[in-house]
Order: structure tokens, then C-alpha cells, then sequence
């Protein structure tokens, strides 16, 4: 899924010593070693870093949606993962009792046009009668994505639709998987006239307990023909009631993204175009989204999380939101050019449904779901990782001028690679991917040196990147460390790069895909890998002023980079001087900081570090803060400074300044 990508510096800092080659690791420094970091911290010395520099990247992957930040706990809430065709498999659902007192089968009786599977279920047993229903009565059941969790005191509210020409009496229950205990219960009992036609149901359930692994069971003991559809259960305690899944939307903010790039990723485009993601398809009352298997990391997903709400996940994180379009280009089919104009117009409907007003045709639509006021949409990214098929560049420009005519404020991002040789077609932004080892990795901070300078060139968008392989484990430090230097690489070089975000994001346990995640979480629980943490020291970068360094050090495993930046909330000012030290040696860096308007306040002034013993050590569930950040007063806080840099370590000092307005000399 990559090409490659890192950076360096521009006009006004120097690093002395990076991994000129590719074995940077570890084992050939001997004994401690010095150095020196200069710093001017001036105010008119400084560059501006790109407002929106580094943000996070949402796709469908490794069940990071359905099952995940999405906070629905029915999988496969319509039937329809086993396709169009009948009989299906309504798989994770299971029947309860045996087929002498029940059975289950699927038809095309839906109410709902664009998903037309039901369910229905035939009950054979009654109580009074020779066929007597064993205790607790039959019925239907379902998990959930490997396990429901539901909390003691926590409301959740049910939503189904049924149909029946009888009367019906049906016990609503969440149970623990092994039946041992009972959370919560609910009956639904309707007479014939009022079920003859399809009716949707409501019900709150009160959970009086706690169980990670639950369980939502539909059971009766009257004899009958019930049909189900669309039945969903969703925690009433989500962010602002918007359907996230509180601790893990939490992670993402905690990040302060400044952009996020959705949906994908490989989920854009599908194995076929036939099973690529569509956004008319994800938007409208949930009912009737008909959903679709996601041929690529091969799951279904009822798309509950569709375009619109990846549009409120970005307001509510406060990031600009990245669109990637499909461009009428998948893994293995693709549209030739002159076809492609109905897709260049279902993207321009799409940017109508995010922007237009309220009485527009697809604005109206957006309006109707509730949310009145436009979204901020101004980057799309056309296509993904498709720069070397075919039709690309033939539907690309299609794509380009049909979107700059009608909204020419919009960046429009290329996929192919503009950090070496200049593109041959117009673009704001170009994609770049690095998948890589951690040697590697920490080596390609100079990416971007010798990239074409322009006041008006396309910029790079490295979108997606991450140390894999053995280097990475399941999130290792190692991974972590080299990481951070390529990131300092890119922060020094951002006259080039504008945006920045780690890949994956997500990954369910009971799903992994790919390897590594930022953040890692089951039905219950959450973590995040120390990439998770390193992305952390970076989230004051975008918009702050990047200053010139220089650091003179014998060892060519460590780099540096300085900025400037202001808090919203008090208006403080700090000084952040970050040092990654990816050898295995202590090094003991002094530390001059030249042309502060004022002197280092060092009340305020901390110092925070990311290592652990081992290179390879990693969090788990058992142990999730094995590595994280560690924060502590900075001690010697001022102008002139010593710091001793432990071995593959990533240090931030963060010093106090008395209020000073930073202006970039550019």
C-alpha cells in the first residue's frame, strides 16, 4: 500500500547528522556521547508550519468503523451481509431451540427497497399444546461484534421492525454469552391488527449489570410467523448523541487532529467497483442504507457510519475533513475516460450534500438529517494509490476541472508522487505513502530536501505512514522512535509538506488485518501503541513556528527541531525543542537558546519522554501505559541548558516563555 516518503530542512535550519544510510540502529556508538544543540529562537527567525501539518486517517479497516468508533452493537442489523440471494446466511445470528420448535429463514419481504432481506421466523411450540416450547422459549440471538458490552446503569435503546399476522409476545433480553447472567429485559406484546403491516418498535433497556461479552436475544413461546428487520441497539451515552463510541472518539480528539482523511485508504476503491464504497448509498435514515461488503479487508458493514457522519466526526474533532473520491478506478477494474463523467458528478452531488445550502438538492438532503449549516469541505483527494493504473490521469483531469469550474476554492490532491520529479498535471497537494522498516524510516528524514521549492507548486500530503513488518510487532517502541524522527524530518521540511497522518488508525483485536494500529480496543477496552503516544508530541506542530537549529553531535542517531507555539485557552507561550535519540547510547546534548525576546519562565517548564527497557516493548491490554509519555518538572529550564538523552528514547522540553507574539519572517 506505499511508495515512500520523509523530510528535511528549507530555507532557515541546518541539521548536522541524520542516518545518512540505512543502519542507523544501534551498535556503533561506544560510551556516552555529547553534543550541542543551537537554537534561535527569535521571532523574526521563525517559519510558520502549515495550519493543518498533522491529522489522523479514518478507513474501514481491521472492523475500525463497524464495530468500533461506530457505536452500534448489532452486527449484520438488516440481514443483508449474506447478500441479495435467498436463502442467505444471517450469520452472527443464531436460532435458539431446534428445528422442532422453530425455524429461520430469510425472504425478500423487507419494506425497505434498497435492502430487501427479512427475516422470518416460524415458531412451532406453544405452551398448552403437545408441541410445548422448552423454558425460556425460542427465538433468535446475536453477539454483537465479538461480544455486546453493556454497563450497569447504562441505558440502550432497541430499535426493530416486525410484522405478523398473529398476536405476538416477545421477551427483549441482553444476557452474557453463557447465559449465566441477566442484564436487561423487555417485553413487546402486540396484537395481530397492529402488526399486519411492517411497524417499527422502540424500547429502552436499562442494564441492572455489567458484561463485556452480551448477548441481544429475541425469544417467545406463542406459536406463529414473525418477521424481523433492521433491529438495532445502540448505547445512548455516545459523543453528543452523534453514534461514537465515547473513549475511542476521546483518543482521536486527544490527538488534536487538525485534519482527517476518510474513508479510505484501499476502502475507496474495492477489490471490484462493484463492492466500492458509495456515499448516496451511506446517508438517509439508517434503515435504509443497504450497505455493503467491503471486498478489500473483507468484511460486510452496514455503513451506520457513512458520509455524513465521518462529516460530523470532523466538526466534532474540530479537523478539516479530507474526502477521498473513488474515480471510477478499483484494484482490478476501472472506467475508461470517456465514461467517467457520471463519476466526476456523483463526487460534485457529494460536495453539493457537504456544502450546498439548505434549499440545494443534495443540501437539502444533509439539511433533513439535521444538520442545517454546510460543512467546511475543502480538500478531496482523487482516487487512492491508483496514480500508475491505466485511466487515472484521463479521469483525473475530468475529475480536476469539473471541481475547480464549480468550486475552486477546493485543494484537490493527486495521487501521484510530486516529491521527486515535477507532476505532469495540475494539482494543490500530491499523496505520498512510506510503509517501511525503522532503519529506514529514520533514515528518509532528508525525503523532501532537494524537493522543487515553489510559491505556488503542489505541496506533499504524506497520508500514509507507519513502520511495519518485524520492526513493528503489533506497536513497538522501535517503531515509535522512527516514526518521530521522520516526523521531525517532516516538520523541518513543511515549507514542502502541508498535511501529515499515521495508517492505520484502528484495529479490533478480533480482527486484525494489518499490522501496526495506532489504537487498539476490543468490545470494552482501549489502548494506544507508542505510535499512538509519539503522535502526541507533534500536536501543537501544525500552525506553530518552526525555528533554525543546528546540532552538532558526532552521533548520526539522533535529530532535533524547535518550535514555538501558543496554547488557546490561557494565550502561554512555549518553547518545544524535540530530540529523538534512536541509538543505543546515552547522549548528553547542551542546549543554547538564542534570541528569546524574554527570559525561560521555569515554572511551567516541563520535559516529557517516550522509551522503555526494551526496543521491541509494546502495550497491551494487560499493560497499557508500559510505554507512554512521562512528564516532569524541567528542572534547568532557561537558555542555556544540559540534558542527558537516554538510549532510544524521544524527549520534548517544553519551556515556559512570558506571553511574546511570534511572527514568521516569511
Amino acid at each position: 500500500m506505499g511508495v515512500a516518503g520523509t523530510s528535511c530542512t528549507a530555507l532557515f535550519y541546518i541539521l548536522f547528522v541524520l542516518c545518512a544510510s540505512g543502519a542507523c540502529s544501534a551498535n556503533w556508538l561506544k560510551g556516552n556521547q555529547t553534543g550541542n544543540l543551537l537554537i534561535d529562537a527569535s521571532p523574526q527567525s521563525g517559519r510558520k508550519i502549515p495550519d493543518k501539518l498533522f491529522g489522523i486517517f479514518f478507513e474501514e479497516i481491521n472492523h475500525a468503523g463497524a464495530g468500533g468508533l461506530w457505536a452500534e452493537l448489532v452486527s449484520n442489523r438488516g440481514f443483508e451481509a449474506g447478500g441479495q440471494n435467498t436463502p442467505s446466511n444471517i450469520d452472527p445470528w443464531s436460532v435458539i431451540g431446534s428445528e422442532t420448535y422453530i425455524t429461520v429463514q430469510t425472504d425478500r419481504t423487507s419494506c425497505f427497497s434498497r435492502n430487501k432481506i427479512a427475516l422470518r421466523m416460524e415458531v412451532l411450540c406453544d405452551d398448552g399444546e403437545s408441541n410445548t416450547c422448552p423454558a425460556g422459549g425460542v427465538g433468535i440471538y446475536n453477539p454483537g461484534f465479538w461480544g455486546m458490552h453493556i454497563e450497569q446503569g447504562k441505558a440502550y435503546k432497541l430499535s426493530l421492525h416486525i410484522r405478523s399476522m398473529e398476536s405476538v409476545n416477545i421477551s427483549v433480553s441482553l444476557k452474557s454469552a453463557d447465559g449465566s447472567q441477566s442484564l436487561a429485559t423487555a417485553n413487546i406484546a402486540a396484537a395481530a391488527l397492529d402488526l399486519s403491516n411492517w411497524t417499527k418498535l422502540e424500547l429502552q433497556l436499562e442494564a441492572k449489570g455489567t458484561n463485556s461479552n452480551s448477548i441481544l436475544q429475541l425469544t417467545t413461546s406463542k406459536k406463529g410467523v414473525i418477521w424481523f428487520d433492521q433491529i438495532s441497539l445502540m448505547p445512548l451515552d455516545t459523543y453528543k448523541g452523534h453514534g461514537f463510541r465515547k473513549e475511542l472518539f476521546s483518543m482521536l480528539a486527544g490527538l488534536k487532529p487538525r485534519f482527517i482523511r476518510f474513508p479510505g485508504g484501499c476502502f475507496v476503491e474495492g477489490e471490484w467497483l462493484r463492492n466500492a464504497f458509495r456515499w448516496r448509498e451511506s446517508i438517509g435514515p439508517w434503515e435504509e442504507r443497504p450497505g455493503h461488503f467491503g471486498d478489500v479487508w473483507m468484511y460486510w458493514t452496514d455503513d451506520g457510519l457513512g458520509y455524513f457522519e465521518f462529516l460530523q466526526l470532523a466538526e466534532d474533532l474540530g479537523a478539516s475533513p479530507v474526502w477521498v473520491v473513488n474515480n471510477g478506478v478499483s484494484h482490478t477494474d476501472q472506467v475508461d475516460t470517456s465514461s467517467i463523467l457520471p463519476f466526476v458528478q456523483d463526487t460534485l452531488d457529494s460536495i453539493e450534500f457537504a456544502r450546498g445550502e439548505p434549499d440545494s438538492k443534495w443540501g437539502s438532503v444533509r439539511a433533513a438529517m439535521g444538520h442545517h449549516e454546510p460543512f467546511e469541505l475543502k480538500y478531496i483527494a482523487i482516487g487512492n494509490e491508483d496514480c500508475g493504473k491505466k485511466n487515472y490521469r484521463g479521469n483525473y483531469l475530468k475529475f480536476y476541472h469539473a471541481i475547480k469550474a464549480a468550486y475552486p476554492d477546493i485543494q484537490l490532491i493527486s495521487n501521484c508522487d510530486g516529491s521527486v520529479t515535477k507532476l505532469d498535471h495540475p494539482a494543490d497537494i500530491y499523496d505520498f505513502h512510506i510503509y517501511t522498516s525503522a532503519n529506514d524510516m529514520f533514515s528518509r528524514v532528508h525525503q523532501f530536501d532537494h524537493t522543487t521549492r515553489s510559491s505556488n507548486g503542489p505541496k506533499a500530503f504524506v497520508s500514509e505512514y507507519a513502520v511495519t513488518g518485524k520492526d513493528a510487532g503489533t506497536g513497538s517502541l522501535l517503531a515509535a522512535l522512527a516514526e518521530a524522527g521522520f516526523l521531525i524530518g517532516l516538520e523541518m521540511n513543511s515549507d514542502v509538506v502541508e498535511m501529515a497522518s499515521y495508517a492505520p488508525l484502528f484495529v479490533n483485536v478480533n480482527d486484525r488485518r494489518w499490522n501496526p494500529d495506532a489504537i487498539v480496543f476490543n468490545s470494552w477496552q482501549q489502548y494506544g501503541t507508542p505510535s499512538y503516544w509519539m503522535q502526541h508530541f507533534f500536536k501543537e506542530s501544525s500552525g506553530a513556528i518552526l525555528h533554525p537549529s543546528v546540532l552538532q553531535t558526532n552521533s548520526s542517531s539522533v535529530i532535533a527541531s524547535a518550535i514555538t507555539w501558543s496554547g488557546t485557552e490561557d494565550s502561554s507561550s512555549y518553547l518545544k525543542i524535540k530530540i529523538v535519540n534512536f541509538g543505543s547510547d546515552t547522549v548528553d546534548l547542551k542546549i543554547t537558546v538564542s534570541g528569546l525576546p524574554n527570559a525561560v519562565n521555569p515554572i511551567g517548564s516541563t520535559k516529557t519522554v517516550l522509551t522503555s527497557d526494551g526496543l521491541m516493548d509494546e502495550n497491551s491490554f494487560t499493560e497499557p501505559q508500559k510505554v507512554v509519555p512521562l512528564q516532569s518538572i524541567l528542572q534547568n529550564a532557561g537558555r542555556d541548558m544540559a540534558v542527558t538523552l537516554g538510549p532510544h528514547s524521544f524527549t520534548s522540553l517544553d519551556l515556559a516563555l512570558p506571553q511574546t507574539v511570534y511572527i514568521s519572517s516569511i
